[in-house]
């Protein structure tokens, strides 16, 4: 299953990538699971793991939410603005 992970705001500007695809193993087919998956690729993402929301062909999800070959995954940080 391939699927490609977009990164938004201070997340992108922290990580230097805006997006990737990624072929999934067969281990990852939930969407906590992809947490659990990119948290170990990426040190970023694990240090703000906790205030990321993650979304599905734009729709927020849940942990237990399956995965699907294609999906198009955002990873929302909060956002301050003036």
């Amino acid at each position: 299953m391939t699927i490609r992970v977009l990164y938004f705001a201070g997340l992108r500007d922290s990580m230097g990538i805006a997006e990737e695809s990624i072929e999934l193993p067969d281990r990852v087919r939930t969407v906590g699971a992809l947490a659990d998956y990119l948290c170990a690729r990426h040190a970023v993402y694990a240090a703000r793991r906790a205030h990321v929301r993650i979304a599905r062909n734009e729709t927020f999800a849940h942990d237990d939410e399956p995965l699907a070959d294609g999906d198009v995954i955002a990873l929302i940080p909060p956002v301050a603005g003036g």
